[in-house]
């Protein structure tokens, strides 16, 4: 009765109104007489009028940006992805996306499209944006300072932080002499053109160093502590150079601009002494996700846009008040956390890429058409590589470090990455700098980025050293090894009781490791040990609780699938358990097929799909995660398909070919650790046919043989599997079972699929 009331006021209200809108238009048409209305008609299959509309549209400024930023996302992401496979920073596929978008490569080889998609009229919106992403990515670069390391181990770092800049500004000063005449742009006096060669030849990319440290898993090591301390210490200096130099250039006197460098000694006093101070009252406040709503939120980006614009207004450059915005933000890290990650994703992800390619616009590499022009640019690159590697090396053995530990920071303090761009495209907006060095400089950006990887894989084979996050403890070959890894600390749980029920009695002669990686990308240098911390504590705890003795790994890797492998391998381990979500179920077919329940399981079907002809199907029911996992390592593989496992105290372990032999093993692992009841299913047959099972089967039935029960039924009851805590089964099974749309698959508790 309700719902047909309903339905009567919906068309009463909706014919009404309608039938008062059409008699207002035909009332409407009275006014009209006198107007010279001027009316546009479509003819009858004539499109022209409709497609000039079109054109009119495509070329609306705002459809043109919005365009430009689809491409340009979707480019980069690409790029970068495609870099990230190859162990590059994902910032090296980025700067590669703006060449080749720009006039190097799209503009030359396709300037009708590129005309199109980059009219010169709509290059001001994409600055303007793209400056917006800076400051905002500038504000999280800030954020990411953690300045009590600064404190705590200041001295290397500022002798090592400052050698690299001193060291490569004066080799930029020195080239700026040698080149002046034939690059400076038309008007620059030496001075200028000198000091921003010099600054582009100091500058260390801080967040690029940082992940590649974090990939490379140094970050605990005491290279790792102090290349990151030179790198904010570098950053910090660097920066205030940079804005002293703009000051300068801007100024256009000496005299001048010792009172711009005044007036941005007592801003940033006033942001120290007085703005910090009263950001930490309420960053103290409201350091939860539930307490930073919008006036707080509100109250933190006023801060950086009055910053921005006042160091704008002074002449050192909107960027260098940014960054300073985000360096005084509270240092509680759950607070900053929350609020890089209301920042982060649309300046790094939308509005970052638009300076890449906006810088990409810029970069002519078609002018360096000239062999001497390339001798330059090779000249350039050399003298960046010789201030900031050899400077760097130099400073750090000098003050106690080994050959390989300089060399290695040496190597890292030389990456550039994003940061060289910036400073390239403020002496270009300034008129320092023209297009042909601009160009040459970028080259350089990118050669001294790309370099750091292989640079270090060399420095680390001289020196005959392994680069593994494996520890030394576990390279005992006479253990049981099992090494867990985990995606969340729930899962970590998880598996972790399941291993310690494979080896619970045998804790002397057995290892466990629990393994966490994350994506570099996702982490910031300053929680990088909260991030663990939290992580690991829940894992850590239910092994107290299991009385299991662990290690943990943690690394910030680049590629998870190889590095997962990889450990697993290089540690020989004897078996790798992983974990796998229910979602492999969900939104498929087969997800839909498995939604029926049923009293009785009548197998005949399964049994036909076991013992017939036909083969494996070739699709992986698995994740690409799972699948490399599967496909490169060399131990057995467990993945477990958690349905809210508890205990492992009742076992359904089904057997359908003589190639599931092995299973018998972990039922004798799970006997004799845990306790566990085995349910063993001969399936198709092939146990009285196979000596080898049977045998293992008698021999678990000597020594417990109330713990093991052999099933030859046909037909298998619903409630019997629901009774079940675990269903052990190998891959070559799995992929069956799921073949044969078996309602096993939704019957059963929680399944651990093994790759012997």
């Amino acid at each position: 009765m309700r719902s047909f009331k309903n339905s009567f006021f919906y068309l009463i209200i909706i014919g009404g109104f309608s039938a008062l809108m059409y008699w207002i238009v035909l009332k409407g048409k009275t006014l009209e007489i006198g107007q010279n209305i001027v009316r546009h008609q479509i003819e009858k299959g004539h499109w022209t009028d409709f497609l000039t509309s079109m054109n009119h549209n495509l070329q609306h400024p705002l459809a043109i940006l919005l365009a430009q930023i689809v491409t340009i996302i979707l480019v980069a992401r690409f790029f970068g992805w495609v870099c990230r496979r190859i162990g590059q920073p994902t910032v090296i596929g980025e700067m590669i996306a703006g060449i080749v978008l720009g006039p190097s490569l799209i503009g030359m080889y396709f300037p009708e499209f590129s005309a199109m998609l980059f009219p010169k009229d709509s290059l001001g919106n994409l600055q303007f944006l793209s400056q917006i992403g800076l400051i905002l990515f500038m504000f999280v670069i800030g954020m990411e300072l953690d300045l009590k390391v600064l404190k705590n181990k200041a001295h290397d770092a500022v002798v090592i932080s400052h050698a690299s800049i001193i060291i490569p500004f004066t080799l930029g000063l020195g080239l700026a002499y040698f080149i002046y005449h034939s690059f400076a742009p038309p008007g620059v006096e030496f001075l200028s053109f000198g000091l921003f060669l010099g600054i582009a030849m100091s500058i260390t990319a801080f967040p690029v160093l940082a992940g590649i440290v974090r990939e490379r898993g140094i970050h605990k090591t005491k290279l790792g502590a102090i290349v990151i301390t030179c790198a904010a210490a570098d950053d910090i200096t660097a920066w205030c150079i940079l804005a002293a130099v703009i000051a300068i250039v801007k100024a256009g006197s000496f005299t001048s601009s010792l009172y711009v460098i005044a007036l941005a000694i007592l801003y940033v006093i006033v942001m120290l002494k007085v703005v910090r101070p009263f950001l930490k009252r309420v960053g103290d406040l409201n350091a939860t996700k539930e307490s930073l709503n919008k006036p707080v939120v509100a109250i933190f980006f006023l801060t950086l846009l009055l910053s921005s614009y006042a160091s704008e207004l002074i002449g050192i450059h909107a960027l260098f008040g940014a960054f300073l915005a985000g360096a005084i933000m509270p240092e509680n890290n759950k607070f900053r956390t929350i609020f890089i990650e209301k920042v982060e994703d649309v300046s790094v992800v939308i509005l970052l890429p638009l300076f890449f390619v906006f810088t990409g616009l810029r970069t002519q590499i078609g002018l360096i058409d000239d062999p001497y022009l390339w001798k330059i640019t090779g000249l350039i690159i050399l003298v960046a590589v010789v201030g900031k590697f050899f400077g760097s090396a130099l400073a750090a053995k000098f003050v106690g470090h080994n050959w390989k530990d300089s060399l290695s920071i040496g190597t890292l303090m030389n990456t550039r990455g994003l940061m060289e761009l910036v400073v390239l495209n403020i002496g270009y907006d300034l008129g320092v700098l023209s297009t042909e060095i601009f160009t040459m400089m970028v080259i350089m950006a990118l050669a001294t980025t790309f370099m750091t990887g292989p640079a270090l894989d060399l420095i680390n084979y001289v020196f005959k050293t392994k680069s593994s996050i494996v520890p030394e403890e576990i390279s005992n070959k006479s253990k049981y090894k099992v090494l867990i890894s985990f995606a969340t600390p729930e899962k970590g749980k998880t598996l972790l009781k399941v291993a310690n029920s494979l080896v619970k009695k045998q804790s002397g002669n057995t290892i466990v490791t629990a393994m966490h990686l994350s994506l570099s990308s996702e982490l910031h240098s300053f929680d990088v040990k909260d991030y663990e911390r939290e992580m690991f504590l829940p894992v850590v705890s239910e092994s107290e609780n299991l009385n299991q003795k662990i290690i943990t790994l943690f690394k910030a890797s680049n590629d998870i699938d190889s590095d997962i492998t990889d450990t697993a391998n290089h540690g020989e381990y004897d078996l790798l358990l992983v974990g796998l979500g229910q979602s492999i179920f969900e939104g498929t077919l087969l997800g839909k097929v498995l939604g029926f329940t049923t009293r009785i399981i009548n197998p005949d079907r399964l049994i036909d799909k076991f013992t017939g002809k036909e083969g494996l199907f070739e699709n992986s029911p698995f994740d690409e995660r799972t699948r490399q996992i599967i496909a490169k390592s060399k131990m057995s593989v467990g993945i477990l398909v958690d349905k809210e496992l508890d205990e492992i105290n009742r076992v359904f372990m089904p057997i359908f070919s003589d190639e599931d032999a092995f299973l018998i093993e972990f039922a004798q692992k799970l006997i004799h650790n845990n306790g566990s009841q085995i349910t063993v299913l001969d399936a198709v047959g092939h146990i009285r046919n196979d000596r080898k099972i049977q045998e293992g089967i008698r021999s678990i039935e000597q020594i417990a043989p109330n713990h093991i029960m052999m099933m030859q039924e046909r037909t298998i009851k619903k409630e019997f599997l629901e009774q079940q805590d675990l269903m052990i089964i190998s891959l070559e099974s799995w992929k069956k079972l799921l073949d044969s749309h078996s309602i096993w698959l939704n019957n059963t508790s929680s399944v651990l699929i093994i790759k012997p």
